[in-house]
């Protein structure tokens, strides 16, 4: 990658639904411009931007990959995204580091939900749009049926610059509607051939909507419209730059990344009008100072991915703002407050990377071996003047599995393993959960789990099982009660003797535990009574019921006694925890479980279904709210219920509902159900059958 003023850089996502095509428009581009020397294809496996081998076991796109090509004096830099929700991270941490998207549709499923789910992200960074409809040589390729949805779901902006000529197996080029000329490919290669006449008549009606469209983004052009005159085609090109850059016009591209057809012509769009960094202009920074890509100004960076590589070591992707860097030296990450050292700046090529000798604003590279930098942290050289980019807004993950390693050798390995992914997988969350002791993963669907655990097998070396987690359940009491309890054991020589009378009562949900001392005339020794609030405590962290932790307890020591030679610190805790246990036999125990507060949105369409599901698993709606044609709803339901709800959700509402969650509080089991977890508990050796 040579040095290249930021007038001459072009950085583009390709975004879409699943199954578009998104790779193999990437490959297409990259042979045509000569940066790559054979067509590869996802199906075998040789793709230039599909090289990590759970891609390969896929045959789907799950990290971003990042390929440059050169056109007309222009860097193009692409980034190919995934497609499938699951791995939504990867899309986001791509739009940070682009000016455009191109948007891939195929023209046999027209515009579906990851369509329209990657589109509002795009809105969220004020993208703008290109659109190229693909797949146009497949079975019921249909363009008119795909235009016509497009434009009911992104409105008029929506504007056709090739038609296609043909369709399935006829389909064999375009007519280009700017030059009102037609091209045909024969054995790969255009030829320009006049318009056919049955799309004469189309041509002239898209034309009239294009010069609309470009009327639109120009005053000078909208006043020559209304005045019914004729637009050159360089001033119909200005204009569709104009309104391309500002977002008013979303031109639409036609043809089939596999067959190579129409791949050239979008190269050349993109490079004609994609705005360049210099013409992106200025970053706002958190505290509202403008950053200019300037080439001397002061550095500028914003980490957009990190990677975790078990021979490379961490490798650190970043998009350059402002200034320029040259290798060997240090940084200033803004985020963190922490310095980093710069060994040699890479330029990316799918796989494989170049040694650069220096980047500058709108350079697109990576650097290895950074130790705490995350993706979205801002990188400077002036720690003085250290300004800060807005972090990246990833997905909340609401999939909840546990996670255990298969044997003691990967046991030793996770920890560190898990550390290690979290760098590289913005969207998940790791825990251990009090009361269950299981490692909870949380991630984004059941595709994301698989490709976690098969990660953290093949790049970490620890090979870990997944289950249904536990739910974190609570024991309680709900009546008082007072025990005397007497600890007696004669083993020969000092025996052990501990008497404790403890008045036991339910607390305030949420306090806990609450010990209080009302010994009076020392019948109980001071040196003793902590022991008592220890065995009580030790106690409450094994349950009683079912072996969960006792919350929402008081305990107050209220007399007892004592035995000058047998008595120990040993003796009152024993004597205390098991007092703790007779509680339960008198004081209505109680099992509590977590119920979570829940934020469902979905279309209008599916809020039936979904408020008949969340009824279904002992919810309650809390409200509902409407807006911009989806519901929001807010709800409570146990978290026994939600464990699978991620996949359900997605499933009911064909993957355009999304749900957050967190505890709220906890609420006591229905009856049958806490006897059925008791019983369980006792099978597995926990609870009142232990023999306590």
């Amino acid at each position: 990658m040579k040095p290249t003023s930021p007038d001459r850089i072009r950085n583009v996502a390709l975004i879409s639904h699943g199954g578009a095509g998104k790779t193999s428009l990437a490959e297409a581009m990259l042979f045509d411009a000569g940066a790559i020397s054979r067509l590869g294809t996802v199906e075998a496996g040789t793709t230039a931007l599909d090289w990590d081998p759970d891609e390969h076991k896929r045959n789907q796109s799950i990290n971003l990959a990042i390929g440059s090509i050169e056109h007309d004096g222009v860097r193009i830099t692409i980034v190919d995204t995934p497609g499938y929700a699951d791995f939504q991270a990867d899309v986001v941490e791509a739009l940070a580091a682009v000016d455009a998207v191109i948007v891939v549709v195929d023209a046999s499923a027209g515009v579906e939900v990851g369509t329209e789910e990657v589109w509002k992200l795009a809105d969220v960074r004020g993208l703008p749009r290109m659109i190229f409809i693909n797949k146009m040589d497949r079975e019921n390729a249909n363009y008119d049926a795909t235009l016509d949805q497009l434009k009911s779901r992104f409105g008029p902006k929506i504007a056709p610059v090739y038609l296609p000529i043909g369709s399935a197996d006829s389909f064999r080029g375009y007519v280009d509607v700017i030059e009102e000329h037609a091209n045909v490919y024969e054995n790969g290669t255009p030829r320009e051939v006049p318009i056919p006449a049955e799309l004469e008549g189309i041509e002239h009606s898209r034309r009239d909507a294009l010069v609309e469209a470009a009327a639109e983004a120009s005053d000078e052009l909208m006043e020559k419209y209304l005045e019914g005159q004729t637009f050159t085609d360089a001033e119909i090109e200005a204009a569709l730059h104009k309104g391309t850059r500002e977002g008013s016009v979303v031109p639409v591209f036609v043809g089939s990344a596999t067959q190579n057809i129409g791949v050239r012509e979008l190269i050349t769009m993109i490079a004609k009008h994609v705005p360049s960094p210099a013409e992106v202009g200025t970053r706002a920074t958190t505290d509202g100072a403008q950053i200019t890509p300037d080439p001397d100004g002061p550095f500028v960076a914003q980490v957009f991915k990190a990677s975790a590589d078990p021979f490379v070591g961490r490798l650190t992707y970043f998009r350059v703002i402002s200034g320029s860097l040259s290798g060997q030296g240090h940084v200033y990450n803004a985020s963190r407050k922490e310095e980093e050292r710069i060994g040699n700046l890479l330029s990316v090529q799918g796989k494989d990377t170049e040694t650069l000798s220096r980047v500058g604003p709108g350079d697109i590279a990576a650097v290895a071996k950074l130790t705490s930098t995350a993706a979205g942290d801002t990188l400077v050289t002036d720690r003085a003047h250290a300004v800060e980019l807005a972090p990246l807004q990833f997905p909340a993950p609401s999939l909840q599995v546990a996670i255990e390693p298969e044997s003691k050798a990967d046991l030793d390995k996770l920890g560190q393993a898990l550390h290690r992914l979290i760098e590289e997988e913005p969207a998940i969350h790791i825990r251990r959960e009090d009361g269950t002791g299981e490692t909870i993963l949380t991630a984004m669907g059941d595709a994301h789990v698989d490709v976690i655990v098969d990660r953290l097998k093949r790049k970490f070396g620890a090979a870990v099982k997944t289950a249904t987690p536990r739910v974190p359940y609570r024991e309680t009491i709900r009546q008082a009660a007072r025990i005397d309890n007497r600890y007696k054991r004669q083993t020969g020589g000092h025996g052990q003797y501990g008497h404790v009378v403890i008045e036991f009562a339910p607390a305030e949900m949420g306090t806990g535990f609450e010990f209080g001392n009302r010994i009076v005339g020392g019948v109980v020794p001071k040196q003793y009574i902590p022991a008592v609030e220890k065995g009580l405590r030790e106690a409450m962290a094994e349950g009683v019921l079912a072996g969960y932790p006792v919350v929402d307890l008081s305990a107050t020591l209220v007399d007892g006694s004592f035995h000058p030679v047998d008595s120990s610190e040993m003796a009152f805790k024993v004597a205390a925890s098991q007092a703790l246990k007779k509680a339960f036999d008198t004081a209505s125990p109680a099992l509590l479980e977590p119920i979570l507060e829940v934020d469902v949105v979905v279309p209008d369409e599916f809020m039936g279904d979904v408020m008949g599901q969340i009824t279904s698993k002992r919810g309650h709606v809390l409200g509902m709210d409407a807006a911009d044609g989806l519901q929001h709803l807010k709800a409570q339901v146990p978290q026994a219920e939600m464990f699978h709800y991620a996949t359900e959700l997605r499933s009911i509402t064909q993957g355009r509902g999304r749900f957050s969650w967190k505890v709220d509080h906890y609420a006591e089991v229905p009856h049958a159900i806490a006897d059925k977890v008791v019983a369980e508990a006792a099978s597995n050796g926990h609870g009142p059958e232990r023999g306590h």
